[in-house]
């Protein structure tokens, strides 16, 4: 169970928009993650994050700080075993903290890797998420 306050669970699952059974791949995994945050994804899909997948991925989670390289190249690594209707929840630190990844870097990346940025949420004291999905009239 987490540590975090029920309500405070159902508002970050809410804002996730992520339901039980969903497959999750999870990149970028450092000890600098929330783990609160990873409780509460796991805790919404009634299961376990997953490294690598056996299947295709309905949503990559996806820790990202500015030293983790192009974000653009990234991105599209974290297509490789992506659903094709699935999504990327994005992990930024947010605005002041080390690691922080500017929206103009975000959103100019997004668009490189051929993704949209859709919702901005806060999940967490420390990191900031956008979703990101491909746009509905591409065609793979």
């Amino acid at each position: 169970m987490s540590s975090s306050t029920p309500e405070a669970t159902r508002s970050g699952e809410n804002k996730l928009g992520l339901v039980k059974g969903q497959v999750v791949q999870e990149i970028g995994w450092d000890d600098d993650v929330d783990e609160d945050v990873r409780i509460m994804v796991e805790d919404a899909i009634d299961g376990e994050l997953f490294e690598e997948v056996m299947e295709a991925a309905d949503v990559v989670l996806m820790w990202w700080r500015d030293s983790d390289g192009d974000l653009a190249d990234g991105l599209v690594d974290s297509l490789t075993d992506l659903a094709e209707d699935g999504y990327v929840w994005l992990f930024t630190p947010k605005v002041g903290r080390e690691g922080f990844v500017d929206p103009a870097d975000i959103n100019e990346a997004a668009v490189s890797a051929g993704l949209s940025v859709t919702i901005q949420a806060t999940v967490s004291a420390d990191w900031a998420a956008n979703k990101l999905v491909r746009p509905k009239s591409s065609r793979r």
